[in-house]
Formats: structure tokens, C-alpha cells, sequence
């Protein structure tokens, strides 16, 4: 454990310094959202933004109606982890689950740091831990000591359940960090309704053998979440085709539902260094947030 917080504080050193350093702004914007949380309504007035107009309380026929907002201070961060069977691909200490740990744990401290409450939900297709946000470095260690040494009650995914659980948990505008591999399918509906209600970053983990298996012929393959051995040709063109159009169209289906829905959306491989990729992130939200 000393040498997993070694390696995580080293990264958010060196993370925070790029940023300070060389971009304009600093590092506490990364994590302000819009740094606005709904108040109240008011009588639209001329001149008032027609995009604030709060459709649902004025279709009452009363007149017309803006929201208005406040500032928050106060940022809270949530984290949301998946740590489901399919998570454990790659080699053993750079697998997927191991990458999103670790990007987890730097945040993590990089928020905690920045006088951001941090939260925590690890999840599969229940909620294997669910940590409060709360504020403090010495929490950011509890939330990061609690993560590495959840063990899954189960091994399957279910990010619709879990997305579901964090919009009635989550009752504060937060910045919501979704940490996945995305093996898993009709979540988009309540990952729109989460990104309507909070700031959400999508960092979505991947690994090449998923795609990338040797060619030895007819194999078996067990699948971890449905515990089912399945034979197949590896050396077969069709069935690599297949798996590769799959990968693909994974990748490509989630980063078109980002970009419409206004997500940051991060593509993160095992055999990478993410350190700078998270720098690119941040240069982009440092340029792109309103600053509090």
C-alpha cells in the first residue's frame, strides 16, 4: 500500500505542476464545475437570458419564469468506479481496474487538496461501497486505503444501476467522474440525466487485448461475468473482425454521446502513461470552465 500512495502522490505532483506552470488559470478550475447551483425562479424580465427560462414552471400559465443560481464555493467531486470482472483484463498490475484505481487515487488527493469534498461509489452491478463526500486530505487516504482494499461481492456490471444510485445519492451540483471500461449497454439514458444535473467526465479504460488475441486456433475463453467457458477460433478472420468491429463501435458510440451531450470524455489504454493525457484534459477544462 506505501508504494501504491508513492506512486499516486508522485503523479499528482507532477500532474499539478504542468498545470500551475504552464497554463493559464490554475489548478483549482479543473474541479469547479460551473461553479453555479439552482436557487430559485423569478419573473422573466427584459433582457434576461431566454436560455434560463424555466419551461416547466412557466408551461403552468402563471407568466414566465427564469431559474436563477448561486455561487458554490464549496466543489464537491464524486467519484464513480467500476470494479466488475471485466476490469481485471491486462497484465497483472496494469490491468483496467488497476489504471482506474490509480486515476481514482490521484484525483482523489489532486481534489482533496483543492478544498473539494471527495466521494466515492465502487460499483459492479450492486453497490460494492458507497463513501460520502467529505473534505479533508486525511478523508482523501480513507477514500483511496478504502479502494484498494474493497474486494467485489460480484463480478458483473450494471452502470445504469449505478448511475441511477449516484443521481438520488448526490443531491449537490457536483463534478462527477465516471471511470469505466464501458462493457455494458443501456446505461445512456440515466448518464444524460446525470450530465444534466452535474459536471461529468467520462474516463474510459481500454486495453488491447481486448482486441488484439493470438492467433492459436480454436481456444477457450471464460467469461468472467457470466462464469461461461466459450470456445472459439482465434485464428478465425471472421471472428477477429467481429471482435474488432465491437471494440470499435464501443469506443465510437460513447465518444459520440459525449461530444452531444457536452461530457468530457477521456480514452485511456493500460499500456499508456495517463499522466499526460490527464494534463490534456485539464488543459481543455482550465480553457473551457467558469472560473468562481
Amino acid at each position: 500500500m506505501k508504494d501504491i500512495l508513492k506512486k499516486i502522490r508522485k503523479y499528482e505532483i507532477q500532474i499539478r505542476k504542468v498545470v500551475d506552470n504552464k497554463m493559464q488559470g490554475d489548478f483549482s478550475s479543473v474541479f469547479k464545475g460551473s461553479g453555479l447551483e439552482f436557487d430559485d425562479v423569478r419573473s422573466y424580465q427584459y433582457g434576461d437570458d431566454i436560455r434560463s427560462i424555466d419551461w416547466n414552471v412557466s408551461a403552468k400559465g402563471h407568466g414566465t419564469f427564469v431559474k436563477t443560481f448561486k455561487e458554490d464555493k464549496e466543489q464537491a467531486v464524486f467519484f464513480m468506479v467500476d470494479v466488475s470482472a471485466s476490469e481485471e483484463i491486462g497484465i497483472p498490475g496494469k490491468q483496467k481496474g488497476d489504471i482506474g484505481k490509480e486515476i481514482c487515487g490521484v484525483l482523489t488527493l489532486a481534489a482533496a487538496r483543492e478544498s473539494s469534498q471527495v466521494g466515492l461509489l465502487c460499483f459492479s452491478d450492486i453497490n460494492e461501497t458507497f463513501l460520502k463526500p467529505g473534505k479533508g486530505v486525511k478523508y482523501a487516504y480513507e477514500i483511496i486505503t478504502k479502494l484498494y482494499k474493497l474486494v467485489p461481492k460480484s463480478v458483473k456490471t450494471d452502470i445504469n444501476k449505478s448511475i441511477s444510485l449516484t443521481l438520488n445519492r448526490l443531491k449537490k451540483r457536483s463534478v462527477v467522474f465516471l471511470i469505466s471500461d464501458f462493457i455494458d449497454e443501456g446505461y445512456h439514458k440515466n448518464l444524460k440525466a446525470l450530465a444534466k444535473k452535474h459536471d461529468v467526465i467520462i474516463i474510459q479504460v481500454l486495453d488491447k487485448r481486448e482486441v488484439e488475441l493470438p492467433r492459436l486456433g480454436i481456444i477457450p475463453i471464460y467469461e468472467k461475468e457470466s462464469k461461461q467457458t466459450v470456445w472459439v477460433n482465434s485464428s478465425s478472420a471472421q471472428f477477429r473482425n467481429k471482435l474488432g468491429r465491437q471494440y470499435t463501435e464501443r469506443r465510437s458510440s460513447l465518444e459520440e454521446f459525449c461530444k452531444k451531450h457536452q461530457i468530457n470524455h477521456l480514452q485511456v489504454h493500460t499500456d499508456d502513461n495517463y499522466v499526460p493525457q490527464l494534463i490534456k484534459l485539464f488543459k481543455i477544462r482550465n480553457k473551457t470552465t467558469k472560473r468562481v
